[in-house]
């Protein structure tokens, strides 16, 4: 018979409850800050919900009514200089945050709130209404709440998608020295999601002060945690990656004080992270003023005895046991809580004209201006005032050629030399001699601690490096190894960094650049291959930096390190062990932003292309005998495309051809010659036209790859078409 050793995993896992003994000793002041923040976020909660059944809430009003005591007793332990984020359902969390802030002394339910505390609820209640004077300017509303001053980071709709950028934050706190720590805010249904698994692990491996706090509510709209997960006691999720774990009674606001006082400890200790499991329950439907004992999926008898352990009824009890508050006292609190909101309230609404009593709406100088819906999807690129610009005409410096890889780690090792901020971040980047191609080379020995090898999870450590550019005290340079790993990281990539400038009123920078190569015609096949620029193109937020000479790469990249909005630089395979000329010495100049380059002068057809296809149309241009003008776009997104050289050129030649490598489904030129069509039509003498791969991805055999891609041959044969 085999012998079983029973094994147990390090790091502990426990539950803690609050005894009438901790009440007995807690302080007075801590419970009576505790009541008034329970009664401001729950008179507010009531008003929201009394907006929405009117019909004066655009949008979800996800209700915490019933989970305040877990965002209360979790946010009182922490410092000013802490962060938090969290999910859709996160008004208690901001305003627990946005109080303690305004109020660090804490708030004394026996007297008038003060106008920093009124003003927190209108410029909340503002932005779940849609506001211009919202913390967002009305973008954000109920789910996208953000005031970073407060080091309340943002709250987020996608579920689990705030957790990496959680673990951003904390590695900014641990990479500053500041012994700030982070938490993030999520539910039983982000429990199982891969962003938040991948960053406990990532979490762990990297001792970060972060911690997981898991608002167990028992739902996910209707679904039970035990009907999702066989282990209904999701704290047990942070022992399995060496996360030491509590599970409490998120109903009882002291007990999650107190352990959240150790989890905090615990963390500025330097000892890594934690995860703490809040049992609460939400009173409400997912969303709505209406219960879920209305859809059908929970019964009325257990609504009843989740409501008979209401937070603010068993801080009330020890309260009023203690002697510290009478029951008069807290109804007074109680209503001035309420009269605080009615006030808000009357801030912003009207009543309608010509309605029935008591019929209200907006009132309309409280809207943000029409013309401000597109405003802050990129910055305005003020951040290059004073920036040296130069481009090969203007180039004084000595040159020589140079391999395109060596360009590549030669400029990055100049701009972490010369800027400490820069912290490299991917899969491999740290070994093997510069990674898998050698990006990297000399970087880790040349700055210690700056260059950090990723786990494989790039929901993690994208999402994370999103977090350490908003934070804004460090640059990340995030390396995807192959293109098509960015749709693993989607979420990350296009719901979280794309969007956050915008989404969050358009004021805040997001400083990252994401490297990835494009390895078309390199025999990796069909998940290894893909030129992702159709994708960027199509999503607002994002800059498209494609290189494809090594002089051109060093100004790109500086440009894309000084600019302020995300950036991809993508990187051909095929371009890494070819050389042209790079500076010697001189690696400090920016190419401008949307400035693209003729590499070949001509008349009859003008070739827009990037990337390796650029060497490919060139050879083309010289093998048909077309007189084509080349064109290099080098920036590909909507709002640095040079359209001025695109045009002059259009106008002298007057017919386009787009030429790239990737499959003709996700194609970038599919969008540009849309655009160029609209724009430049009394100009054409035919329709643009194009050159692609197939539909199919590339495959492993040679000859099938070949026949999926285009290269010069193809450019050739559809230049000749086009001068016949």
């Amino acid at each position: 018979m085999p012998q079983h050793h029973r094994l147990e995993p390090p790091a502990p896992w426990v539950e803690v409850t609050a005894t009438t003994g901790d009440w007995d000793a807690a302080d007075r002041h801590l419970l009576t800050t505790m009541l008034g923040h329970l009664l401001l976020i729950r008179t507010f909660e009531e008003y929201v919900l009394d907006l929405a059944r009117s019909g004066l809430v655009h949008g979800p009003a996800h209700s915490s009514i019933g989970q305040e005591g877990g965002a209360v007793g979790s946010i009182l332990p922490l410092a000013p200089g802490d962060t938090v984020n969290g999910s859709h359902r996160g008004h208690h969390q901001f305003l627990a945050k946005a109080l303690a802030h305004v109020e660090p002394k804490g708030i004394d339910p026996a007297g008038d709130f003060s106008p920093e505390v009124r003003e927190v609820l209108l410029r909340t209640l503002a932005e779940i209404c849609g506001l211009d004077r919202g913390f967002s300017h009305g973008r954000g509303g109920s789910m996208h709440l953000r005031w970073k001053e407060a080091g309340a980071i943002g709250t987020n709709a996608i579920v689990g998608g705030g957790v990496p950028f959680a673990a951003g934050s904390a590695w900014a706190h641990r990479r500053a020295g500041t012994g700030a720590v982070a938490v993030t805010y999520f539910g039983d249904g982000a429990a199982n999601i891969g962003s938040t698994l991948e960053t406990l692990n990532l979490a762990a491996a990297w001792k970060l002060p972060l911690c997981f706090f898991v608002e167990n509510n028992r739902y996910a709209v209707s679904t039970g945690v035990a009907e999702a997960t066989a282990e209904p006691r999701l704290s047990a999720r942070g022992p399995g990656f060496g996360v030491p774990s509590w599970k409490v009674d998120g109903m009882d606001p002291l007990a999650v004080w107190l352990v959240m006082r150790e989890a905090v400890a615990y963390m500025r200790a330097g000892r890594g992270p934690t995860l703490i499991e809040a049992d609460v329950y939400r009173y409400f439907h997912q969303n709505g003023p209406f219960p879920g004992s209305a859809f059908g999926y929970r019964s009325k008898q257990e609504e009843r005895e989740w409501r008979a352990r209401d937070p603010i009824e068993l801080l009330a009890g020890h309260l009023t046991r203690r002697g510290l508050l009478d029951r008069a006292g807290i109804e007074a609190a109680t209503g001035r809580a309420k009269a605080l909101m009615a006030d808000v309230g009357a801030e912003l609404l009207e009543p309608l004209p010509g309605g029935s009593p008591g019929r209200r709406r907006i009132k309309p100088a409280e809207w943000p201006d029409p013309g401000f819906a597109h405003v802050g999807v990129r910055g305005d690129l003020s951040e290059f005032q004073g920036a040296r610009l130069a481009d090969r005409d203007t180039f004084t410096g000595e040159l020589a050629e140079r391999k395109f890889i060596d360009a590549v780690s030669g400029v990055m090792a100049r701009r972490m030399r010369a800027d400490p901020s820069i912290v490299v971040l991917g899969e491999d980047v740290h070994r093997l001699n510069g990674g898998t191609n050698g990006a990297t080379r000399g970087l880790t020995e040349a700055f210690p601690g700056r260059v950090l090898g990723t786990p494989i999870s790039e929901n993690a450590f994208t999402g994370l490096a999103g977090g350490i550019a908003s934070d804004g005290r460090c640059t990340p340079v995030v390396e995807l190894m192959y293109a098509d790993f960015m749709w693993v990281a989607a979420d990350q990539l296009f719901n979280q960094i794309a969007k956050a400038r915008h989404m969050y009123g358009g004021g805040d920078a997001m400083p990252l650049v994401l490297r990835s190569k494009v390895a078309m015609g390199t025999g990796y096949g069909s998940q290894h291959s893909v030129d992702p620029a159709g994708l960027f193109a199509t999503a607002p937020g994002w800059r498209i930096v494609a290189p494809s000479t090594p002089f051109d790469y060093v100004g790109l990249m500086n440009s894309a390190l000084v600019c302020r909005d995300p950036v991809v630089v993508l990187e051909h395979v095929d371009l890494y062990g070819s050389t042209g000329e790079c500076p010697v010495d001189d690696l400090d100049y920016c190419i401008p932003v949307g400035r693209a380059r003729v590499r070949r002068a001509g008349s009859a057809v003008t070739v827009l292309t990037y990337l390796a296809m650029t060497t490919y149309a060139l050879r083309a241009a010289e093998a048909s005998g077309v007189d084509a003008e080349v064109i290099d776009l080098r920036w590909l997104d909507r709002a640095s495309l040079d359209w001025e050289t695109v045009g002059a050129s259009v106008r002298k030649t007057n017919n386009v051809l787009i030429a790239e490598q990737g499959p003709v489904g996700t194609s970038y030129g599919g969008w540009l010659a849309d655009e160029i069509q609209r724009r430049l039509f009394d100009w054409l003498e035919q329709p643009v036209q194009r050159v692609t791969g197939g539909e199919a991805s590339p495959s492993i055999s040679r000859v099938l790859e070949r026949a999926a891609i285009a290269r010069e041959e193809e450019v050739a044969a559809k230049l000749a078409e086009m001068a016949g």
